[in-house]
């Protein structure tokens, strides 16, 4: 899958799943309850010690899946996102900018997602060949702080995350928002077995953004 087509194929899904757990199992069973629930972009975040596993073995699974994109998230350097991309990563997730991760990044064609919380922030990471960014955490900000961004860069295509839940995603969706990142409540879930819920609440989500942007 080129850059462009991930890109496109992010844009496309809007909800992207934050996928922790604590082994591998759990980390797969929430991706694939996800899945199921109809939000197919999955960031595998590296706070999971077997993440390069679990995205080995989900990349493989839907490797013939158009619209599943599965990337990596919590990347602290270029090292870690070396190894996600090899892996099967077709996205890169950070909690802040890294230089030497959207180097490595634009060098191997894959969109990298930086944290950011500044106009400052934002046209350095542009600067560096950064497609979209993230602000984090967006329950620090809440939904005004995205049209006040977008006011002087209203080209910046951006995904919010944090303290996004099912009460507020239609908040969120009003927003020029491209993509919005859910987790807590999926993760919590996962630890407790209790992944048919999951695939319940995930197609909650995506009703309910769906409907907030009128399609």
């Amino acid at each position: 899958m080129t850059k462009m087509k991930v890109l496109n194929a992010l844009k496309e899904c809007k909800i992207v799943a934050v996928v922790r757990g604590t082994t591998e199992e759990v980390g797969i069973k929430i991706s694939e309850n996800c899945i199921k629930g109809n939000v197919k972009a999955i960031e595998i975040t590296y706070t999971n010690k077997f993440a390069n596993d679990i995205i080995k073995k989900l990349s493989e699974k839907y490797s013939t899946f158009d619209d599943v994109v599965i990337g990596a998230g919590t990347i602290l350097d270029a090292e870690t996102a070396r190894m996600a991309i090899t892996a099967g990563a077709k996205y890169i997730v950070s909690p802040a900018f890294n230089a030497e991760t959207a180097k490595l990044c634009n060098r191997y064609n894959v969109p990298y997602i930086p944290g950011v919380m500044t106009i400052t922030e934002i046209v350095t990471a542009y600067e560096s060949g950064v497609d979209i960014v993230k602000v984090f955490p967006g329950s620090a900000f809440g939904q005004g702080y995205i049209k006040s961004i977008k006011g002087p860069l209203p080209y910046v295509n951006m995904m919010v995350t944090g303290g996004v839940n099912l009460d507020n995603i239609d908040s969120w969706a009003n927003t020029d928002v491209e993509l919005v990142g859910i987790g807590g409540e999926l993760n919590k879930l996962g630890e407790a077995g209790k992944f048919d819920e999951i695939e319940s609440i995930c197609n909650r989500y995506v009703e309910k953004f769906n409907k907030a942007r009128g399609m």
